[in-house]
């Protein structure tokens, strides 16, 4: 006869020993079958939060593409405002990046309130100085490292501000957008990125909506100059994204809020120099301090800090196309406005419309080599 092993549950609520009765092979059966229905719900509570969670990520996405496109809508016009009272493009790019030393600070104060692992500000900033190398910060590695992109953050930002004086603000804008086409350009030579088809159609048009940007002005004057001027400015702002994947790799919050504040310090130290040599030669002259439009010049260094703290949280909480989306939409953000007065390139100018349509089928390539623009969709120039 064949014996079955009895199984003891121990009952909490009786003292006295509980006798246990054996269980037939069919009870197990039942019993097994009884469990999977239980193991069935909880998987579908894990799904059902899975779907919560993306739905939350999608909708916190969207509302953070209409944050980065406002910042960046903001800024540029802001940056035509001022001109109209303050005509220094570098000075202003050197005052605006100079608010990037505020990143770091910025990151700690959510670190230490969203967080129970409490650090000091030392060692939170040497555990984020890991993106230099084991080592840590020197001031060998912080002139090696930090020197080359600093200057080509400010060569970026100041060919920006150039192209504004000379074209509208939705031009300046749509032309920027083609880096990314640069961006894959470089990482396919450079860093023997994967070959994609699609980003080569994207790239060709909007290399293609460049020239028709050009043509619509006759290649003559300022508006040519402007557009050189803007094609300038996402070419080194494409370099700056492959350099910094290639010597620096990814990086995540901590270390771009670290990297930021680096480049805002090297700013101050070495590079302030240059806005009293431009003082000087009067290529860039100004009044006393107190005439200095520090309502407008604020408005644009908080902008352009808002804009790269959204870019970079952007990528840790939701999806990178998103920012990509974002930065898209500041084209016809900057058009909105612009179609207010009369004369707009948008009314007028057919070469200029079809120039905006090709160029918007350069960020659709999205993020042509992983961590550089998402970025870290990332430590992006303007």
């Amino acid at each position: 006869m064949k014996k079955h092993s009895a199984r003891v549950a121990p009952l909490s609520s009786y003292s006295a020993q509980v006798l246990t009765c054996p269980i037939s092979e069919g009870e197990e059966g039942s019993d097994s079958h009884a469990e999977t229905p239980v193991s069935e719900t909880s998987g579908e509570a894990t799904a059902c939060q899975t779907c919560a969670n993306t739905v939350l990520k999608v909708l916190g996405g969207l509302l953070l593409v209409l944050c980065v496109s406002s910042s960046w809508v903001g800024t540029t016009q802001v940056v035509q405002l001022t001109f109209k009272s303050f005509s220094c493009p570098f000075f202003i790019t050197w005052f605006s990046t100079n608010w990037n030393i505020l990143f770091f600070p910025l990151y700690y104060s959510g670190h230490v309130a969203t967080t129970r692992e409490k650090q000091t500000p030392i060692q939170k900033f040497r555990e984020c100085s890991r993106l230099f190398g084991e080592d840590g910060m020197s001031l060998k590695v912080f002139l090696k490292r930090t020197a080359p992109f600093s200057i080509l953050w400010t060569l970026t930002n100041y060919l920006y501000l150039l192209a504004l004086r000379k074209l509208t603000a939705t031009d300046v804008s749509a032309l920027y957008c083609c880096h990314k086409a640069f961006v894959f350009l470089l990482s396919w030579i450079v860093l023997k990125d994967r070959f994609m088809g699609v980003r080569i159609v994207a790239a060709i048009m909007a290399i293609t909506g460049i020239v028709m940007m050009a043509y619509a002005d006759g290649f003559h004057g300022d508006s040519f100059m402007g557009v050189a001027l803007a094609v300038g400015s996402a070419s080194t702002s494409a370099l700056y994204k492959v350099l910094f994947k290639m010597f620096l790799g990814s990086a995540n919050l901590g270390e771009a809020a670290h990297f930021f504040s680096t480049m805002g310090f090297f700013n101050l130290i070495f590079i302030s120099c240059v806005p009293l040599i431009l003082y000087f030669t009067r290529v860039e002259h100004w009044g006393s301090l107190s005439s200095l439009p520090w309502g407008y010049l604020c408005g644009v260094a908080g902008l352009w800090l808002v804009f790269n703290i959204l870019v970079n949280v952007g990528v840790v909480l939701t999806y990178p196309i998103l920012i990509s989306i974002g930065t898209l939409l500041s084209v016809p953000g900057n058009a909105a406005k612009s179609l207010i007065y009369p004369g707009s390139p948008l009314q007028n100018e057919p070469p200029t419309i079809a120039a905006y349509v090709l160029h918007g089928g350069c960020p659709s390539s999205q993020n042509p080599v992983p961590g550089i623009h998402s970025n870290i969709h990332t430590l992006q120039p303007i």
